[in-house]
């Protein structure tokens, strides 16, 4: 078996699985966003064919796995190899659901109120990142690269070390990373960190998750600062909520040279440009310009999460309507909070308040012909949100904490030529990159009243020209550059 160069480990599968006369094919992605199309792009970056991604398939214990453990892909990006590790729906329960979305998920959010530790089995969470240690070291040579993605994988680096020795091993967040104080709530704080230290790359969006935890391994685990840098002035070095002057570049712990990595993901500009000049979006989009009636468009987009300002987003709109009576029968507000699995109870009782809001809100302000809020609770097709995107004329993305937020770019690069407004929260990661976005505070009803008032009665000409400056940023920090930058960085692990 010829060992693959490079390994991404992430949890989900890089295609979907679809039935078709009885046997399952495997198709691409139905959205070409997001970070697994990103992911397997990179596969172009080296040989043909030795490119390998590890995730999870759920399986029945009473049945074994009725798969293939290993499966070829060929598509566009050279074709590379899938190891599935089965895991039955109790793991998955266990190490995803339970530990890192009710135990993980808030503190890296810094919402220390919501972590839940009784639940937690962490056992099971570490015999589940040894399981992908384990498939990992199957598929990947001795002196190979392995890329690991996210929290729910943070042990995968000590196990692998451990497997093999040679590895070169990168570790991607793409959460923040809270600070010290906030970190170290988790009862499994050393152990994180020393399988994360023996990574030869971690990496974050954006330099104040770089800098959280190189603080956090210098006072838990007594790592030193090697290298800092002043931070470039397209991450907004000072003035800003998450603005950072100086970033660490490198660590040295146990005789060995951390290197640390700030790269915020982009997305791809062009892309969404070709989807909306096909005649079938260009004609979705006069159609819901028709429907609109004169009216003006808001769009708020995002996952049923307590992290992501939904439930501020509507409330904020509420009292749009309340404050300017004149807005009543003129704007409406499209939603969507797209659910999680109905296993993640966690995230039952925002739901719930989401939902209980919008009702609220159309309630009071409902005429016959005009409801105010529209909400979806599933994903809009892709193509479909584009055009919601491109004839918006305002984006409210408030989450009060985000590692990124791809959909504030998305937005931006939809709007090419036009005059929306992008309300954005100043702790979205990429905040530091938007700076003439309308930033907010979502903690503050005065800071989001002010800026629906100033969205709402923006000139055209100022419209457009901050949307000008916010598209060019997106441009030319794209999804392309970004794997130009993690390429080179990647190409100096273990260098």
């Amino acid at each position: 078996m010829t060992r693959s160069a490079m390994a991404i480990v992430y949890h989900r599968q890089p295609f979907e699985e679809v039935q078709v006369d009885g046997r399952v094919e495997f198709r691409a992605n139905t959205s070409p966003n997001g970070i697994v199309p990103t992911l397997k792009s990179l596969f172009r970056r080296i040989d043909a064919g030795r490119g390998a991604w590890v995730a999870w398939k759920t399986y029945d214990p009473d049945v074994g796995p009725d798969f293939e453990r290993v499966v070829h892909v060929d598509d566009d990006n050279g074709g590379f190899t899938v190891s599935r590790l089965p895991l039955t729906a109790e793991q998955v329960e266990s190490f995803y659901h339970i530990t890192s979305k009710e135990a993980l998920w808030p503190i890296l959010h810094s919402f220390p109120q919501a972590f839940q530790y009784d639940n937690v089995d962490w056992a099971s969470f570490r015999e589940v990142n040894r399981l992908f240690a384990e498939a990992t070291a199957e598929v990947i040579a001795d002196d190979g690269l392995a890329w690991i993605h996210d929290y729910n994988l943070w042990l995968v680096p000590h196990y692998l070390r451990q497997l093999k020795p040679d590895l070169r091993i990168a570790f991607f967040h793409h959460t923040p990373f809270p600070a010290a104080d906030i970190f170290n709530i988790l009862p499994w704080r050393e152990e994180i960190m020393e399988s994360l230290l023996a990574c030869d790359q971690v990496g974050f969006h954006i330099p104040r998750y770089t800098k959280n935890f190189a603080d956090v391994a210098r006072a838990l685990c007594g790592a030193d600062i090697a290298v800092t840098a002043p931070v470039p002035a397209g991450l907004s070095p000072d003035g800003k909520a998450l603005s950072e002057p100086e970033v660490p570049v490198s660590l040295r712990h146990r005789g060995r040279l951390v290197r640390l990595g700030t790269t915020p993901v982009g997305t791809d500009p062009n892309g969404i440009q070709r989807v909306l000049e096909t005649p079938e979006s260009e004609a979705l989009q006069r159609q819901l310009i028709q429907e609109m009636g004169g009216r003006r468009l808001l769009v708020a987009v995002g996952r049923t999460d307590y992290t992501k300002g939904m439930a501020e987003s509507l409330l904020a709109f509420e009292r749009l309507l309340e404050r300017r009576p004149e807005m009543i029968g003129e704007v409406k507000l499209l939603l969507t909070s797209v659910r999680a699995a109905s296993t993640m109870t966690v995230y039952e009782k925002t739901q719930r308040e989401i939902e209980g809001l919008v009702g609220r809100i159309n309630g009071r302000f409902s005429r016959l012909e005009w409801t105010p809020v529209v909400l979806y609770s599933q994903a809009i097709p892709f193509e479909q949100l584009m055009a919601h995107y491109r004839i918006a004329d305002v984006c409210l993305t408030t989450p009060l904490r985000d590692g990124l937020n791809l959909v504030a770019k998305e937005y931006v690069a939809a709007n090419f030529g036009r005059a929306g407004v992008l309300v954005l929260s100043e702790f979205a990661g990429c905040a530091v990159e938007l700076s003439e976005a309308l930033l907010i505070n979502p903690n503050s009803h005065r800071s989001m009243d002010r800026a629906l008032d100033l969205a709402l009665d923006m000139s055209v000409g100022e419209a457009r020209r901050r949307m000008e400056a916010m598209n060019k940023v997106v441009r030319d920090n794209d999804v392309a550059r970004w794997g130009d930058q993690i390429m080179r960085e990647l190409s100096l692990v273990g260098g």
